[in-house]
């Protein structure tokens, strides 16, 4: 598996569909209150995601209030996308997710209680970013390469360990992947979100975990963590002096996700139009663009169409790739 940008953007190819939507005659009038509805507790990638744009989203046609935001946590992000399938589709509530649970999530749940094509329509990407394997105080600190990581792992196998913010997650994905390709049996830990696993970690009950990169970068700036590796195709521009996965000799670990929204069905074409375009103005703007860095990410942004594709593409790629990883929802 090897997903870089340009994949990424040639995934998201270019649209007409934004602009056939434009011409619609019908301009529905701006919501009073939208709210934007995450998996993941406050404070991670998908939160801040979240509320950065929501706080930019009023005063348009889309809305006349800045977004509320809500964090329902639980059944690793499927929660949330179920409150959004069920929502009235009037524009009022919006769901903000990774695109684990719309394209990997089909290939390992039987009873999915959505259909990711059919029970939702894209919006708009919003933020992308890269993963990163950090260390916690449990590993030595002579520990500083994916492969002393393994190594450690290999001679010490009751705390090789590694956690991610959602069983079947693309984190999740990624330490298996690892495991596979390295012939080393780690032990993954599911959290809800990438905080509660990195404060275990922190605190020593966790070895190591797999997660966005942006939710390591206070605490590895501060010393209580260490990335020691991240999964973009070159070396993250938030922690430059650590080596990607590819150059540390596992170039299959190449990937970037990106954050984005969507719209319980039938919600109108005219309210879909004005949403999209109100993201995709305050991903221009620079306070939005300085608070993504923060956490390690950059604005995507683009058409309902270009999403759209860009979904389907990680959906027929994941689904050989779940079934090498062999992980399910009863497993």
């Amino acid at each position: 598996m090897s997903i870089d940008r340009r994949q990424f953007i040639q995934a998201s190819a270019a649209s007409g569909l934004l602009a056939s939507l434009g011409l619609q005659s019908a301009h529905a009038q701006a919501l009073e209150q939208v709210r934007i509805i995450n998996g993941f507790p406050a404070g991670g990638s998908a939160d801040v995601t979240s509320r950065r744009i929501g706080e930019k989203l009023g005063g348009t046609a889309y809305t006349k209030n800045a977004a509320v935001v809500e964090n329902r946590t639980g059944a690793a992000g499927r929660i949330a996308v179920e409150a959004v399938k069920n929502a009235a589709p009037d524009g009022a509530t919006l769901l903000l997710t990774p695109y684990s649970m719309m394209s990997i999530y089909p290939h390992i749940y039987k009873q999915l209680s959505y259909d990711p094509f059919k029970d939702l329509v894209p919006v708009a990407m919003a933020s992308l970013l890269v993963h990163g394997l950090a260390v916690g105080p449990m590993v030595p600190a002579s520990v500083k390469t994916v492969k002393d990581y393994l190594a450690w792992c290999k001679a010490n196998p009751t705390m090789a360990n590694y956690g991610s913010p959602a069983a079947g997650s693309t984190p999740h994905f990624l330490g298996a992947l690892l495991g596979i390709e390295s012939g080393v049996e780690l032990k993954h830990v599911p959290y809800r979100g990438s905080i509660p696993g990195i404060t275990d970690m922190i605190g020593g009950q966790l070895a190591s975990m797999v997660t966005p990169h942006g939710d390591f970068l206070p605490n590895h700036k501060a010393g209580r963590l260490r990335i020691i590796a991240t999964s973009g195709k070159q070396r993250s521009a938030f922690v430059p002096e650590v080596p990607t996965f590819a150059e540390q000799g596992f170039p299959d670990l190449v990937v970037e996700e990106w954050f984005g929204f969507y719209a319980p069905a039938k919600t109108p074409a005219q309210v879909i139009t004005n949403a999209n375009q109100a993201i995709n103005a305050a991903l221009k703007d620079k306070t939005v663009i300085d608070s993504l860095a923060l956490s390690g990410m950059v604005p995507v942004g683009g058409t309902p169409d270009e999403m759209a594709k860009s979904m389907k593409f990680y959906h027929d790629l994941w689904g050989p790739l779940v079934k090498k990883i062999g992980f399910t929802a009863e497993s």
